[in-house]
């Protein structure tokens, strides 16, 4: 655990980040609200915030939806937030534009909001986010996946294994990341469904986990058998898709991307499960999230974005154990050193 967090804590400074030791935060308290407590970005995710609340001497209550996607808990916990009197409320929402009156609501009473990983839609509902850039991440597996067919991607049959029908921000920007890195014109940058690129076969829904990977799958074999290229949301779901590839013997004939960077993510990649995958760091967002609400309570001081970005950058690394040249990427050793869950 701590060498994760030194880990993290390098990585901000040399991104030229600096935050400074908040003083004691004895009496205040802060909230963590998750979109699953089962999936492990969100277990790690909530490690990185309880170890930095117990060093900082913050009171911390973590809540979950039940599964990815259920909004309505969020909504629930914000209201229990505000009215235990936290002082800010760290937030990966599943629905990112119903959340916002929420939001707006806990804002209103003084909390200070950051949404961890998925950006708020519009993002300045939040008064800050720290999040991996996931629309490099998806422009890092569409390039390398391009890179890795060659020719053969001018012909290729792609698969999409999104999150859900309300389509977050975070499932938006990594599916129309992988269609600009893989050279496809995504249409309307914000929205799931509208291109017109024949080597789509289509989209479906995963929930974020294996189950919902799996259905997924064979709802787009139904379409098309003979898919070769299939980007998905995040690792659980790249773990059910190859379940139902492997159930019609064409485990070995697709190739799988994702985006994650957990552990077992990552020994996925080095089994062939899954040829990429873009490596994220919930730890890190979580842990400096506490920090700023620990900021925040001394002399109401709000966190500041990257240099030229929106939010802030927590970083991304894509993981393969076959690189590809013009696409920048770590090993699976590597990524197994820096990897969660």
């Amino acid at each position: 655990m701590k060498k994760t967090l030194f880990a993290a804590s390098f990585a901000a400074l040399a991104m030229g980040v600096v935050f400074a030791a908040p003083a004691s935060a004895a009496d205040v308290s802060a909230c963590l609200i998750t979109k699953t407590d089962t999936n492990p970005f969100f277990v790690k995710m909530k490690e990185g915030a309880e170890a930095k609340a117990k060093e900082l001497g913050i009171t911390l209550k973590a809540y979950a939806g039940k599964i990815d996607g259920d909004h309505d808990s969020q909504v629930a916990a914000i209201e229990s937030c505000i009215a235990d009197g936290a002082k800010g409320i760290l937030i990966a929402a599943s629905d990112t534009k119903a959340i916002v009156d929420p939001v707006k609501k806990a804002r209103d009473a003084g909390l200070l909001v950051i949404a961890l990983d998925t950006p708020l839609d519009p993002i300045d509902a939040a008064d800050a986010t720290f999040a991996t850039d996931n629309l490099e991440a998806g422009k890092l597996i569409g390039a390398w996946a391009a890179k890795t067919m060659g020719d053969k991607a001018k012909d290729a049959k792609i698969g999409f294994l999104d999150l859900t029908p309300s389509q977050p921000s975070v499932d938006v920007m990594r599916d129309q990341g992988f269609m600009i890195g893989f050279g496809i014109d995504p249409k309307d940058a914000n929205k799931i469904g509208d291109e017109d690129d024949p080597r789509i076969v289509g989209h479906d829904v995963t929930n974020g986990n294996e189950e919902g990977g799996r259905k997924a799958m064979e709802n787009l074999l139904q379409k098309d058998p003979d898919i070769n290229v299939i980007h998905t949301i995040n690792e659980p779901a790249a773990v059910g898709a190859y379940q139902a590839l492997k159930a019609v013997g064409k485990e070995k004939d697709v190739l799988i991307v994702s985006v994650d960077g957990g552990c077992p993510g990552v020994k996925s990649v080095a089994e062939g499960v899954i040829g990429a995958t873009s490596q994220q760091y919930p730890l890190m967002m979580a842990a400096y999230g506490i920090e700023a609400i620990a900021n925040f309570a001394k002399d109401g001081t709000k966190p500041k974005p990257t240099e030229g970005k929106a939010f802030f950058d927590t970083g991304v690394n894509l993981v393969t154990d076959k690189p590809v040249d013009g696409v920048p990427s770590i090993s699976v050793k590597e990524g197994t050193d820096k990897c969660w869950g």
